[in-house]
């Protein structure tokens, strides 16, 4: 459970509340398109026969004109809207995260990344995280392919309120785009948009002995990390990183000036993701000791989302750890 730090005005001992679960990230995009199909008619949603399971059905209901449904065909999905973005339109294309991008990926590289075509790309049930379903369901490479493309913005937003705003934001950026949505209950973390703007990384807290990049469902982890370490002394920061490409370099430097030391949590493989991305961006400029929490060269499998994040330590404690490790590296 998410623990949140809360000091009275007298300074008695900090207190703990449990952490607030708001709607699933799939959601919150299924309900945003929908809003914004009604102001903009240059939107157009597809989806390859996972609508229901993505939440763009929501738009197919208001918009059957405008809702395209590809079957098991995520690669002809990709190639269509290409298409539809050559013709002037807003393409949302949807489907399991892992479906998407692993079989559709020539198609978004060469269809839309290298000529730069305006599409948006929406891969639901990303990471571990969507449970039971197992491995072949699973994307734990996901943004290492996204990140493999150049010059197409990878997002992953943490809970309700950041993907609508993301989704937003991207329906008015000319541009491709790849956005990560989940399956589960995601933590409130943000109550306004203010904080969410593309490609700027949000500090929910600062902290000067180390710092914890986390992005998706795992900001809410290290929001917890962070409290339980602050319970033992220890000031520690965290930064949302909801936008891994472009990445939000200033952050990273001020972070680096700022703690001399990082974490970085993901619900990814700890190849090609977020972790490799900040330690190439703070070696090269102001080089600090770095823990990574993330899936370690594994494949995902069945389970529940709480027994998947114990196995693979996806969850605050490991990220106490690393903590805990980084600044002893760090002394």
């Amino acid at each position: 459970m998410l623990r949140v730090i809360q000091t009275n005005p007298e300074g008695e001992k900090p207190t703990v509340r449990k952490r607030i679960l708001g709607k699933a990230t799939r959601d919150a995009y299924g309900e945003v398109l929908a809003e914004l199909g009604k102001e903009n008619p240059n939107i157009v949603v597809l989806d390859a026969d996972l609508s229901k399971s993505t939440k763009s059905n929501l738009f197919g209901k208001a918009f059957p004109k405008r809702f395209f449904n590809f079957g098991i065909c995520e690669a002809n999905m990709v190639s269509a809207a290409a298409g539809l973005a050559s013709a002037g339109k807003i393409p949302f294309a949807s489907s399991f995260a892992s479906f998407l991008l692993c079989k559709g990926f020539d198609q978004a590289r060469m269809g839309i990344a290298n000529p730069h075509l305006n599409v948006k790309l929406v891969g639901s049930h990303g990471g571990v995280s969507l449970g039971e379903d197992g491995a072949s369901q699973q994307s734990v490479e996901d943004f290492a392919l996204a990140l493999a493309l150049p010059k197409l913005m990878v997002i992953n937003p943490a809970d309700e309120m950041s993907t609508k705003a993301l989704t937003r934001q991207i329906s008015n950026l000319i541009g491709p785009v790849y956005m990560r949505t989940g399956r589960p209950k995601a933590p409130v973390i943000y109550s306004s948009a203010d904080k969410i703007t593309l490609g700027k990384a949000a500090v929910l807290k600062e902290g000067n002995d180390a710092t914890i990049f986390a992005t998706g469902l795992m900001v809410a982890e290290a929001l917890e990390a962070a409290d339980i370490l602050g319970l033992d002394g220890k000031n520690v920061g965290v930064i949302d990183i909801h936008t891994l490409r472009p990445i939000d370099e200033n952050a990273i430097f001020t972070a680096a000036r700022n703690s001399k030391a990082f974490v970085v949590a993901e619900e990814h493989l700890l190849h090609g993701g977020l972790g490799a991305t900040i330690a190439q961006v703070v070696s090269t400029f102001f080089p600090v000791p770095i823990e990574f929490v993330g899936i370690k060269d594994s494949y995902g499998e069945s389970g529940t989302p709480p027994e998947l994040f114990e196995k693979f330590a996806l969850n605050a404690s490991a990220i106490v750890q690393a903590v805990e490790k980084v600044i002893n590296r760090k002394d």
